[in-house]
Order: structure tokens, then C-alpha cells, then sequence
């Protein structure tokens, strides 16, 4: 058998896997309807999509890969990282749940795989490379969501809250965005956020976190510059704008720095960021270490509640 042949029947065995566990939905408004893709995570009958997707829907039906039916549940939808929870029917949602990634090992040029419903052609499958980590993408509710993943695998309408999988079949991210009239420019929000999200989305119904009040960009810190300082990891948060008067400001942080831990939490990516600031924080001091200019400080900054 060629290299080729080995290849294809690695992919199609994962993508056998994996289908099954892909739901069409189908969204009922009050004036229109509107199609979309989700998958089962976690834990038996919950399923993670885009918040755009769902919308102010009035009834949410989901298509399994067997063509069974069924009115799914909102659990909770969080419009500031475009991730909504819904919940199946007990006996629905019959296919495990698809295993999220480690989003620290993930590397540019990696091979990876969409699964979804791309006008309303349910369950379709799509290759491309990872393109690039650390983008930054306006969310639907005119926020910015921050590390997000780019991909060239084609993705369309309809293709929105689907997996985008690594070869093992572990998710990466959830697919969310097409840049119109570009080619090979696509986006989704990347697994450790949909993460922290979905824990919150399905204990509370809605998310709560605590906000410095800096925006923020994934970067690479040279790894010999990592191992003198002894860093926990080479990927840290830089810090591209300070709010006046956040808890940040207040803090003493600047433009530039590179944000590293909170409270001896090692922030790699904007999902560690979300990690480290849980609603527990909101109005608790914490310890932020930071890189400026080569020399490592230990600042104080009291999260506020964000505001969705």
C-alpha cells in the first residue's frame, strides 16, 4: 500500500469516528430559519455551537448522522466568545463525545479536519492546515474574541458551530467565521476556550469572569530568553492596550508587557487568561507576573465583573 493509500484510510477511519457525533441543527426564529452544525462534548446529550448560531431562536432541531430528530435545549450562550451549550434528549444523543485537544501542543502547518452542514449539505468533511494561532476576531456581540485558530480547511454557511478536528480526532476548535470575498481565510475559537465557557454555560447558564481590562495577543518568547528566566512556558499574553482606570491600570501594567501568570497559573493563550479569572476572582487581589523589557515584576491587580 502507497503512502498515500495509508493516508487516506487514516483520515477516512477518523472521519468515521468522528461524524456520528456531528449534529445538523436547524434554527427556528420568529421570522426566519436558519441552519448550522454542532457535536456532542463532555459528557452524554450536551452539545457545543456558536451563540450566532442559535440566535434568539425560538426552537433549536437537531439532525443526527442516523437522520433521527429531536428539539434540543439551551442550556446557556455566551455572545462574547460566540460558544453556546445546548442539551439532547436523554437516548438522543447516542455517539460519545468528542475529546477536546491540549491547545498548547497545537502548530502551525498541522493537518486538520472540518466536520459540519454547509448549506444544509449535513455532515460534510473538509481538510486544510492550520494556518495560524493567535488571531484576534470580532465576535457577533462587538467584542474582540482573542486566540483564535486559523485554518484554510473550507468552511461555508452552515458550517459554524462544527468541529474543527487534529488527525486523532480531537477537537481543536469550534469553526465560527469566514472572512467574505477571501480565500482559504477561516477562524474558529479554539478548544480551551470553548472550554471554560461550556463548564460555566452548563453549572450557571451564563458565564461570569473576572475582567483586567487589557487586550491582548498570543506571542512566542525566544526560547533561550525562556530558559535564562526560567519561564514556565515559551508562550505568554502580550499586551497591546490598558484600559483607564481597569484593574490593570490600577495594577501598573503597560503596553508591551508580557503578561506570563496569575496567580502562579502559567498564561500561554487567551483560554488561560479566561482560566485564570473565574468568577471566584471578581473582587479578589491577584498575583500577576509579568516580563518588561527583560525583567520579571510581580504586580497586584482586583478583577472587576466583566460585562457581556
Amino acid at each position: 500500500m502507497g503512502l498515500l493509500d495509508s493516508l487516506s484510510d487514516e483520515i477516512a477511519s477518523v472521519v468515521a469516528t468522528v461524524r456520528p457525533s456531528v449534529l445538523h441543527l436547524r434554527v427556528l426564529g420568529s421570522k426566519h430559519t436558519a441552519t448550522g452544525s454542532g457535536f456532542l462534548c463532555r459528557s452524554p446529550g450536551l452539545v457545543l455551537t456558536n451563540s450566532h448560531v442559535i440566535g434568539n431562536a425560538v426552537a433549536i432541531e437537531a439532525t443526527m448522522h442516523d437522520g433521527r430528530t429531536a428539539i434540543v435545549d439551551v442550556l446557556g450562550s455566551d455572545p462574547a466568545t460566540d460558544v453556546a451549550l445546548l442539551r439532547a434528549p436523554d437516548g438522543f444523543a447516542t455517539a460519545p463525545p468528542l475529546p477536546l485537544a491540549d491547545s498548547s501542543l497545537l502548530r502551525v502547518g498541522a493537518f486538520v479536519l472540518a466536520v459540519g452542514c454547509p448549506h444544509g449539505l449535513a455532515h460534510s468533511v473538509t481538510a486544510g492546515i492550520l494556518s495560524g494561532l493567535g488571531r484576534t476576531l470580532p465576535s457577533p456581540a462587538g467584542r474582540t474574541i482573542e486566540d483564535v485558530i486559523q485554518t484554510d480547511a473550507p468552511l461555508n454557511p452552515g458550517n459554524s458551530g462544527g468541529p474543527l478536528l487534529d488527525t486523532s480526532g480531537k477537537v481543536i476548535g469550534i469553526a465560527t467565521a469566514i472572512v467574505p470575498m477571501a480565500q482559504g481565510l477561516c477562524f474558529a475559537v479554539p478548544a480551551h476556550t470553548a472550554d471554560v465557557v461550556m463548564t460555566e454555560l452548563q453549572h450557571y447558564g451564563k458565564v461570569e469572569r473576572g475582567w483586567l481590562g487589557i487586550a491582548v495577543q498570543g506571542v512566542e518568547i525566544a526560547p533561550a530568553i525562556a530558559r535564562r528566566l526560567e519561564l514556565p512556558s515559551s508562550r505568554a499574553l502580550a499586551i497591546g492596550a490598558v484600559t483607564a482606570n481597569s484593574p490593570a491600570s490600577l495594577a501598573g501594567l503597560k503596553t508591551g508587557d508580557l503578561l506570563l501568570s496569575i496567580d502562579a497559573r502559567a498564561i500561554r493563550g487567551a483560554g488561560d487568561l479566561l482560566q485564570g479569572l473565574p468568577r471566584t476572582t471578581i473582587g479578589r487581589p491577584v498575583q500577576l507576573r509579568v516580563l518588561r523589557q527583560n525583567e520579571i515584576l510581580h504586580l497586584v491587580a482586583t478583577p472587576f465583573r466583566a460585562t457581556s
